[in-house]
């Protein structure tokens, strides 16, 4: 068995566009007929600079290989130029198409992905979400920064089976980040943790989140302002690329660091745990390198008695590789969710992932366990980010 053909999907996420404006999605297919799909999760470029790569390199690297010799490939691609380093572009290119071959070894032998990466060892995935505006009460963006708002929505979230929410209230973030916290920035975290605590008591960890915008000390300072609150993790409170400074604030917190949705391949997350920087690893399978590598960096992670809480700012397919992923793991903790995967999520796919009570039920069927509806993706293409921002506001207008 060989793959012989490509296609690419660049499909437009429809407002309100939770996951992402657009999803990069893949399909391999078989000289003997057999598909599979994965997802690329690159940001760095814009969409038709990334088919090119996603083309070049299964033209050079995927084009005529058997799908079983997963390996062998991941070394050509990451050495791809002899530069033999992280770089996260490819990396995301070749994360995509990884899943997608394993989509194909999991079709070919009749069983689900996570029985040939050592086997189920959960049987359904504790998931959390990230707190969005209820658009059919008119809420905008502007829940974000509103505490009273987001306390509210937590504890419906909790009445539907969640038992952790994530919010970020500390934006800003720039590329001219870190930089020290603001008192009145503080104050309103504080007063979001507190009024969250108060919303959901015990019944839901918190997930305090925030995108690297602070420097060493002013991440320790925001730490201890929100400490009396328990949060699950304080994520990404220092940029991803020193984590030398990341274990500082670890050491000066008692809240648990979470870190790695920016972070790609076993080699940038060894450094995380060499310098304990994170108790908690959050990488995200279509940039990290694709499920073997995440499953190298899990074990990795065991070692140090580090957790895996799989990153989701994507579309369903790489969901689908987090949930294969994470029902192999003994160090698993919690799966992210877009709420209970419905909305776009549910409509690009022909059978939708399974959701109940607070947590993500494992699929039986071969391969990923989803198919793409390819008539929805190329009903849905991505026309830009300008069209992308003037549907979104219009779609809140209205709901106003």
């Amino acid at each position: 068995m060989k793959i012989q053909n490509l296609k690419v999907f660049i499909v437009g996420n429809p407002p309100p566009g939770w996951g992402g404006r657009y999803f990069t999605f893949v399909k391999l297919t078989t000289d003997t007929g057999i598909t599979g799909i994965g997802e690329c999760y690159c940001a760095t470029f814009g969409p038709k600079a990334m088919t090119a790569m996603i083309e070049d390199t299964f033209s050079r690297y995927i084009e005529g290989m058997d799908p079983f010799h997963l390996e062998a490939m991941w070394r050509k691609v990451y050495g791809s130029g002899y530069t033999l380093r992280p770089d996260v572009s490819l990396m995301g290119v070749l994360s995509g198409l990884e899943i997608a071959l394993w989509d194909i070894i999991g079709k070919a032998v009749g069983k689900p992905i996570y029985e040939l990466l050592g086997g189920r060892v959960h049987e359904r995935l504790r998931s959390y979400t990230y707190i969005y505006p209820d658009l059919s009460k008119g809420q905008d963006d502007s829940i974000y920064w509103n505490a009273e708002q987001s306390a509210e929505r937590a504890a419906h979230y909790v009445s539907q089976g969640f038992t952790a929410v994530k919010f970020d209230p500390a934006a800003p973030y720039s590329a001219f980040d870190p930089r020290q916290p603001s008192l009145e920035s503080m104050d309103l975290c504080v007063k979001f943790c507190k009024l969250i605590r108060e919303a959901v008591g015990t019944k839901a960890d918190l997930l305090f989140g925030t995108h690297g915008q602070f420097t060493t000390a002013g991440a320790i300072r925001f730490a201890k302002k929100i400490e009396p609150f328990d949060p699950l993790w304080f994520e990404e409170p220092v940029p991803p690329e020193k984590p030398e400074e990341m274990a500082l604030v670890a050491r000066g917190t008692s809240i648990p660091v979470a870190t790695g949705e920016r972070l790609t391949t076993k080699y940038e997350f060894a450094r995380v745990l060499e310098n304990r920087a994170a108790s908690i690893l959050q990488m995200a399978l279509g940039r990290v390198g694709g499920l073997m590598e995440a499953k190298k960096i899990a074990g990795m992670a065991e070692t140090y008695y580090a957790q895996i809480a799989p990153h989701l700012y994507a579309g369903p397919v790489e969901g689908a590789a987090n949930i294969h992923f994470a029902a192999t793991l003994p160090n698993f903790l919690i799966l992210e969710s877009i709420e209970q995967w419905g909305g776009f999520h549910s409509k690009i796919l022909k059978k939708p992932i399974r959701w109940e009570n607070g947590y993500v039920i494992l699929p039986t069927e071969p391969g990923l366990g989803i198919e793409l509806d390819e008539e929805v993706a190329a009903a849905h293409p991505y026309t830009g980010d300008k069209l992308h921002l003037e549907m979104t506001n219009r779609v809140l207008r209205k709901e106003e």
